[in-house]
């Protein structure tokens, strides 16, 4: 067995459910891995990690990547898993007083962002609505993301940036009706990425490889029977078991909402297009979070993907096949 360390974007929680259901289903074990966990600080940090060697991959988002370039590291994304990135933008009902449906109806009003990243998305996202000189868009509050939700409950803002689930989250807890915007939905920009470094890569071709494919094993097998992605995730953090609701519910959005696309079904599992990378990168340039220069174009590779896998290739095929038997679970919002 080789070991790989595999160093996470944050805690446990359902956006990384397939990668433990690979695990236990033995999916890396096949592939002659044993992939050990590590739980993570943030993207920019699992991205800094993978480039420095200091884990084998990395679970980081696109934007991260090129924020750790501009610092000097060389992260390399060998899969782009999400397609779109999960930032949204969240409101209350009774906050907001209509029906959330398209970005025209935030102007006028109040948004809070609560992270640095989400609020360049946001910016780009009312920019491209036409009405960002419109909306108030504040500055990051520091004291985390949950300080805005509370603005939002409290009626202080009309409306949150954070990622898809989090209105969700707040209707569920507060009995309060949600709207969400996907800012995926208008945005050509990657989500979450797989990194590693050029050195590793090279020297361990096979082993990202199947890696990869291993991967790409878990999220099918995830998006096809997602309570038993979510019995993964809670056997490594059973504190979860309270949560099932929202960890399930952040999967689905992440598999049904933000991987299988049409870019999936083009390209395969994991595959990058250099224009959604360079648009990232056109976006992050004209922000002041860069500290130097970035090349979007290098930071990226489709090398390591099998393309003669079927699970790489045929993905989105698999999954559809699925969803006409009736074995995938369409994405839904339970009460």
């Amino acid at each position: 067995m080789t070991t790989v360390t595999f160093q996470l974007n944050w805690e446990p929680n359902g956006f990384q459910a397939p990668y433990f259901l690979a695990r236990a289903r033995g999916y890396y074990e096949d592939e002659g891995l044993d992939v050990q966990f590590v739980e993570g600080h943030g993207s920019p940090f699992a991205a800094e990690e993978a480039a420095r060697g200091r884990a084998d991959v990395g679970l980081a988002g696109a934007s991260a990547v090129l924020a750790k370039q501009s610092e000097g590291f060389e992260p390399l994304a060998v899969a782009a898993v999400t397609k779109k990135t999960p930032a949204a933008v969240y409101t209350l009902r009774d906050v907001f007083g209509e029906p959330l449906e398209e970005p025209a109806q935030l102007a006028g009003r109040t948004v809070a962002p609560s992270a640095t990243k989400t609020r360049i998305l946001a910016a780009q996202f009312l920019e491209d609505a036409g009405v960002r000189d419109e909306v108030e868009l504040l500055d990051v509050d520091p004291n985390t993301h949950h300080r805005v939700q509370h603005k939002l409950l409290d009626g202080s803002v009309d409306a949150a940036v954070g990622v898809v689930t989090n209105g969700m989250e707040l209707e569920r807890e507060h009995d309060r009706t949600a709207d969400e915007l996907p800012i995926g939905e208008y945005l050509g920009v990657y989500g979450m990425t797989l990194v590693t470094n050029a050195e590793f890569a090279n020297e361990n071709a096979g082993t990202v490889r199947g890696f990869l494919r291993a991967t790409a094993r878990g999220w099918a097998a995830a998006t096809e029977d997602p309570d038993a992605a979510v019995d993964a995730l809670i056997e490594r953090n059973a504190t979860l078991e309270r949560r099932r609701w929202i960890e399930t519910r952040k999967f689905e959005a992440a598999a049904n909402d933000l991987q299988l696309t049409e870019h999936v079904r083009e390209d395969g599992w994991g595959a990058h297009r250099a224009e959604r990378w360079r648009r990232l990168g056109s976006m992050l340039s004209e922000t002041d979070l860069l500290d130097g220069s970035i090349d979007p174009d290098s930071v990226w590779t489709n090398a390591f993907l099998d393309r003669e896998s079927e699970i790489v290739r045929g993905y989105a095929d698999r999954i559809d096949r699925s969803r006409l038997t009736g074995t995938t679970r369409p994405f839904g919002r339970p009460r």
